[in-house]
C-alpha cells in the first residue's frame, strides 16, 4: 500500500509528483487526507479536473500555488496531453518557488506525457489490490478508528464490513473478463466511502428514533441501484448487483441460530467476524487466503482459467518488449514462441 507520508516527505517544491493511475485507483481523497494531517487543508489545498476549457485556469491556479505555498492537484492530465507541454514550459520557468509550494499530478498511461515533467518528478504507479484479501486490507488500511465509532447502533460495524467485502467482490469481478462483468466498470474508494457514510446516516437515525427495524430496503436501493448500479450501464450487469444485495443485505446476517456465510467449504470461511473494534476486523481479514477460487464471487470454477491464460500471455508481451532487438534471429524465434503460447 502507498504511503503518502513516504512520498511527501521525498518531494520538493521544484519536483511534480505523478500518479500514473490504473482502473479503480484514486489519489484524490488519501491526497485530502494527507493535507488535513500536515496542516494544508482548506484552501491551501486546490483541485482541478482536466478538460476543455480548463487550460487557462490551471496555470494561474498554478502561479498562485507557487506564490503562496499551496498544494496543486491536476488531475486526468492525460485528457489534455498537447497542453502538458505549456505546462512544461511554466515548470520550467519557476525559479524561486514557496517552499510549501507542492504539485500533484494523475494521469492514465500515455505515451504523449512529455518527457521533461517525467524526468524531474516523483512517479507513483498506482494499482488497486489484487484478491480479495489485499482489497479488503486496503479498504480497512484506509478506515479510522474515529469512523468506524461515529455510528452508535450495533449493526453498523458488521455492514461496513459486509460492504468492505462487496466492494471487493465487485472489483475481483473485473479480471474475469466478460465472465465478470459485460462491462469494465471503474468502482473505486469514492464509492465505498459513500456508502459507508449513507450507513452510517440511515443506522444513525433508526438508532435515534429507537427503531429496531434496520431499512433495508432503502440501504439495498441507494448502495445496489444509485451508487455501485448507476455505473452499471448494462442490464444483466445490474441484476448481479441486486443480487448481491439480497445476498448481503438482510435480518438474516444477524442470525444467531443460523450464522450468515458469504462463502464457505471445506477450505475456507468467509463470515463477518465478532467483534467490536477495528483490529477485530483487521485480523479476521490477515487470516483470510491470499488467492480466491471463483466461486467466492459466485462464478463458475472454470472461470479463472481465461483469466491465467490472458495472464500468461500478459507477462510474454512483456518479456518480449524487454528483450534487446540486438539479435534478429532470437526476436524473431521469441515472437514464434509468444504466438504458439498466444494461439
Amino acid at each position: 500500500m502507498i504511503s503518502f507520508e513516504a512520498i511527501f516527505e521525498q518531494s520538493t517544491p521544484n519536483s511534480p509528483i505523478v500518479f500514473i493511475l490504473s482502473p479503480g485507483s484514486d489519489p484524490a481523497s488519501d491526497l485530502m487526507k494527507l493535507a488535513e494531517r500536515s496542516g494544508f487543508g482548506g484552501n491551501r489545498l486546490k483541485f482541478l479536473a482536466m478538460g476543455q476549457g480548463q487550460e487557462k485556469v490551471a496555470l494561474q491556479l498554478l502561479e498562485t500555488a507557487v506564490a503562496r505555498g499551496q498544494w496543486l492537484m491536476l488531475q486526468n492530465c492525460h485528457l489534455l496531453v498537447k497542453w502538458l507541454k505549456d505546462l512544461e514550459k511554466s515548470l520550467e520557468r519557476i525559479t524561486k518557488p514557496h517552499p510549501d509550494f507542492r504539485l500533484w499530478l494523475t494521469t492514465d498511461p500515455t505515451k504523449g506525457f512529455p518527457i521533461g515533467i517525467l524526468q524531474k518528478s516523483l512517479k507513483v504507479v498506482t494499482e488497486p489490490p489484487n484478491g480479495l484479501k489485499l482489497n479488503m486490507r486496503a479498504t480497512y488500511f484506509k478506515i479510522s478508528h474515529e469512523m468506524l465509532e461515529q455510528c452508535p447502533h450495533i449493526a453498523f460495524k458488521p455492514l461496513v464490513y459486509v460492504l468492505a467485502f462487496f466492494h471487493a467482490v465487485v472489483q475481483e469481478r473485473r479480471k474475469f473478463g466478460k465472465i465478470g462483468w459485460n462491462v469494465y466498470y471503474d468502482f473505486n474508494e469514492s464509492d465505498f466511502q459513500v456508502c459507508m457514510e449513507i450507513l452510517n446516516t440511515y443506522l444513525t437515525k433508526a438508532f435515534q428514533q429507537r427503531d429496531p427495524r434496520i431499512p433495508w430496503g432503502s440501504l439495498k436501493y441507494l448502495i445496489g441501484e444509485v451508487m455501485y448500479g448507476g455505473r452499471a450501464i448494462d442490464s444483466f450487469d445490474r441484476r448481479i448487483l441486486t443480487t448481491y444485495m439480497d445476498e448481503y443485505l438482510g435480518d438474516f446476517i444477524f442470525d444467531t441460530f443460523q450464522p450468515f456465510h458469504f462463502f464457505r467449504n471445506k477450505e475456507v470461511d468467509y463470515k463477518i467476524p465478532v467483534g467490536d473494534v477495528k483490529d477485530k476486523f483487521v485480523e479476521a481479514i490477515e487470516t483470510l487466503p491470499l488467492a480466491n477460487t471463483p466461486e467466492v464471487f459466485g462464478l463458475h470454477s472454470n472461470a479463472e482459467i481465461g483469466y491465467y491464460t490472458q495472464a500468461a500471455r500478459d507477462m510474454w508481451s512483456h518479456l518480449l518488449e524487454l528483450q534487446p532487438q540486438t539479435g534478429a534471429g532470437t526476436f524473431q524465434q521469441a515472437r514464434y514462441s509468444h504466438d504458439q503460447v498466444s494461439g
